[in-house]
């Protein structure tokens, strides 16, 4: 089995945040690698990483970094692979990752989520991975109509709440 996901932590620190995105591509039966490289501790392991994803057989690649937030953008400028960056809260209620991911000069591109949205980047991967894939697209309309499903079940439960005053 060989990965088609990569999902990279600036640190071990941010698993917590990333194991959402893991469980996703599990549930969805997608393989994927995790690494914990840092852009400023281990530059010279990032650009292998980087240059090296796409010969291995990767296809997206999940970025989460903290603090300055540099991971994404590097990765991003060396490879033509989509990246999609996870702002981690680790300073500053994750703003100052979050811009530093989201501001990427023309020609490098990072998509971002929001903030420790890892969940969201797995979503995104699964999408356009899904784009060449019928099977992996039907796994992901079932995820969305269980969704729709569960906010119609939450409604439904609300109903059975009684208070005064309300009306529904």
């Amino acid at each position: 089995m060989n990965p088609l996901v990569s999902i990279i932590m600036g640190s071990v620190s941010d698993m917590p945040v990333m194991e959402k995105a893991a469980k996703l591509l599990d549930q969805m039966q997608i393989p994927f690698e995790m690494h914990a490289l840092s852009a400023h501790r281990t530059p010279a392991q990032v650009e292998d990483f980087a240059k090296g994803a796409k010969a291995r057989g990767i296809r997206v690649i999940i970025a989460a970094a903290g603090m300055a937030a540099h991971l994404c953008g590097v990765i991003a400028s060396m490879t033509t692979l989509p990246v999609i960056g996870v702002p981690i809260n680790a300073s500053l209620g994750g703003m100052d990752a979050l811009l530093a991911i989201v501001q990427m000069p023309p020609g490098i591109p990072v998509a971002t989520v929001g903030i420790n949205g890892a969940l969201n980047a797995a979503i995104l991967a699964v999408q356009i991975l899904a784009t060449g894939d019928e099977k992996l697209q039907q796994k992901l309309a079932a995820y969305k109509d269980d969704l729709q499903q569960k906010i119609v079940q939450a409604n439904e439960e609300l109903a059975q709440v009684h208070f005064t005053y309300k009306t529904n």
